[in-house]
């Protein structure tokens, strides 16, 4: 079994990352979160990691105090997270919401530890650089979004090159088949409401604003290398069908399951094995399987991010920077829902693109595209 790191370890995927490595006793020799100082002590006291970090500072030291009793090692701020991402241990799960997961992938990477990747935002920004870091370092990055998880696993035994089209499902979220009209007043709590998946906040609401569907579309270019035109959007309103892949011969494999993010969460620890079983499909019960194309004229999002990768270099790191915080400031109450893809198209439309950037690069673009939406709803 794996040595195992789980950065954003209080979230919806950290916690469940910890029931899977429960049921399969893997050692924890790192755990690291956002704020969360008493939930990260349990989990601490549980699994017994050598080192854990919060990136809050004043919750880190109630934390060391609150550890005091034991050898765990506390570390504080991106400096400590980082300090965790590369200590002992063969793999790190990458699940810290947003671009702030960048920095300790990437020298998680550079420690030569393979990855499990539940941040999306790491390819999104920086897929380019992630991608020749695995390459230099020879270790494995394995997707742990139900989608990516869903074409990885449907394309175990095919040949090189007899990937045709990718066809990446999404729920439709909330608001499915709402007009503009009908999205005009809808409240955080409305588009908080998922049908089928529990998840934190942030994803939840990219999911109503199908913007998420838009960054798996980044993500799924750099993991599978494909042309943004070989994957093709479905709305999937069961979440049954989590993504297919169509072969050279015109035959399409998919993976089906319940939607229970801890399959997916498995198959990466566990890989190339198969774990235990968690809840069973009963396709009867299920019944029928729908399938339709998005809507983009509503839901901009989703446009946007095509655009975004056809374009290449710096957009997609200026578009998720402007998403990231004009979903903040729709859950602050402070813009209403259709203007998430106004500032998204104001705040990345100041990018200077570079085909060839660096790191620098990437946080540069993602800070002017906060301040350009900042700058927007002020005007």
């Amino acid at each position: 079994m794996k040595e195992l790191i789980v950065l954003g370890s209080t979230g919806s995927i950290g916690t469940q990352t910890l029931e899977v490595a429960r049921k399969h006793n893997i050692r924890i020799t790192g755990l690291a979160a956002g704020k969360n100082a008493e939930l990260l002590e349990k989990q601490a006291r549980e699994f017994k990691p050598l080192s854990v970090a919060l990136f809050d500072e004043n919750e880190a030291k109630k934390l060391k105090v609150a550890l005091a009793d034991t050898d765990i090692a506390v570390y504080s701020g991106k400096a400590g997270v980082n300090a965790v991402a590369t200590g002992k241990g063969d793999m790190v799960l990458c699940a810290i919401v947003g671009i702030a997961g960048l920095e300790s992938t990437l020298l998680a990477i550079d420690a030569n530890k393979d990855i499990a990747l539940a941040n999306k935002e790491t390819l999104v920004t920086g897929g380019d650089i992630v991608k020749k870091k695995i390459l230099q370092k020879n270790v494995k990055l394995l997707p742990v979004d139900s989608e990516h998880s869903a074409i990885f696993q449907s394309l175990q035994g095919t040949p090189n090159g007899s990937l045709k089209k990718i066809l990446l499902t999404a729920s439709g979220g909330p608001f499915f088949s709402k007009t503009k009209k009908q999205l005009e007043n809808v409240t955080v709590k409305d588009a908080l409401n998922h049908p089928n998946w529990s998840m934190g906040k942030k994803i939840t609401i990219d999911s109503a604003t199908l913007m998420n569907k838009g960054l798996e579309i980044i993500e799924a270019v750099h993991l599978f290398n494909v042309k943004p035109s070989d994957i093709e959007v479905l709305v999937h309103r069961q979440s049954i069908l989590h993504s297919a892949v169509e072969l050279s011969d015109g035959a399409v494999i998919a993976q089906l399951g319940t939607p229970d993010m801890k399959v997916p969460i498995q198959y990466a620890l566990t890989y190339p094995n198969r774990g235990v079983s968690f809840d069973r499909l009963s396709l009867t019960e299920i019944g029928k399987l729908t399938f339709e194309k998005p809507d983009t004229d509503t839901f901009r999002c989703l446009p946007i991010c095509i655009d975004a990768i056809n374009k290449g270099g710096l957009y997609p790191a200026a578009v998720n920077g402007a998403n990231e915080q004009a979903v903040s400031l729709f859950l602050e109450g402070r813009i209403k829902f259709l203007e998430i893809a106004e500032l998204i198209e104001k705040g990345s439309s100041f990018v200077k693109n570079k085909k060839e950037f660096t790191l620098e690069d990437i946080y540069e673009t993602d800070k002017i595209a906060r301040e350009s939406v900042l700058n927007a709803i002020k005007g």
